[in-house]
């Protein structure tokens, strides 16, 4: 392995392929060292959705000249331990002067080509797993407009954000499944509307069954919905459908937009158990939300 200041060589494993992201965001929390901690897991996310190994990453920094520095240092440095956590080379990075606030990675990982996860291989009755509670979106909204208990508000945020999909990933590789994804900004709604168009299925969740983090109800039924949470319910209302019984919160919770959201991994009945196994003998938590079905008029029929 060799550097410089801005770039890096490193032997990459014999017989894998490579697979390639990038992400950044603004800051959904107040504290910095946990915001670099959030996105960087965010950035690692698509890497595990795969299936794939994480093996370099690159800081992507914009921030203000005239700001204090020990800001960037600890966003960097949250940055960091979720790249030393992932097992990961820190490669350095690239940085502009910018007025508002913004920070990811380029990340760099490998993979067994022949057994990947995709957006296009969900089969009829494959499970659908959850590993993190859906609902970042409507707390970083009470974070942002300085809401009672914000301090509180944050601190669920980023306990469920800052958690890499490590095991998830790792569970991908030991159980060589062909579809997962991770939940980012389409919400988990919208995500899976994209893996049922891709794999030309239906899929039927079961809304009782969708883990919710704490307080999230309660602040979305005051009004602290996120506007990109709004469009994604509106941008999908086609290739949807809600019983009867189905909360009007609920709705814009389902397609919230979520901010290192936990992966949505497509199990086939068979590997239900060992799957279960593996993810609790991790620590991981998770939760079963529905299946997928034959083609239907609905893309997403939410019960």
């Amino acid at each position: 392995m060799g550097d410089n200041e801005d770039s890096i060589i490193v032997e990459f494993p014999v017989g894998k392929a490579l697979v390639q992201t990038v992400d950044f965001f603004t800051p959904i929390v107040n504290d910095p060292f946990r915001f670099g901690e959030i996105a960087a897991a965010n950035s690692l996310s698509d890497i595990y959705a795969m299936g794939a190994t994480p093996w370099t990453a690159m800081n992507i920094v914009c921030f203000p000249a005239c700001d204090d520095v020990k800001i960037l240092q600890e966003i960097l440095a949250g940055g960091q331990k979720k790249i030393l956590e992932a097992g990961a080379i820190p490669a350095g990075g690239h940085s502009v002067d910018d007025l508002e606030i913004k920070y990811g990675l380029s990340v760099s990982g490998y993979i067994d080509k022949e057994h990947m996860a995709s957006n296009r291989g969900a089969k009829k009755g494959d499970i659908i797993i959850l590993t993190k509670a859906v609902g970042t979106g409507v707390l970083s909204t009470a974070i942002k407009a300085n809401w009672e208990n914000s301090d509180l508000y944050e601190d669920i945020l980023w306990q469920s954000a800052s958690q890499l999909n490590k095991i998830g990933g790792m569970l991908i590789q030991k159980e060589k499944l062909l579809c997962a994804t991770d939940i980012t900004g389409f919400g988990l709604g919208g995500h899976l509307i994209e893996i049922a168009e891709a794999s030309g299925v239906s899929i039927e969740l079961s809304s009782k069954d969708i883990p919710i983090l704490s307080h999230v109800l309660e602040l979305a039924n005051m009004g602290l919905v996120p506007a990109g949470s709004i469009q994604n319910r509106l941008h999908y209302k086609n290739d949807s459908k809600f019983s009867i019984s189905a909360d009007n919160i609920l709705t814009e919770i389902i397609f919230d937009a979520q901010s290192s959201g936990g992966l949505a991994l497509f199990v086939p009945e068979e590997k239900l158990k060992n799957a279960e196994k593996f993810l609790s003998e991790n620590n991981q938590f998770y939760q079963i939300i529905g299946h997928v079905v034959d083609k239907k008029e609905k893309k997403l029929i939410i019960q």
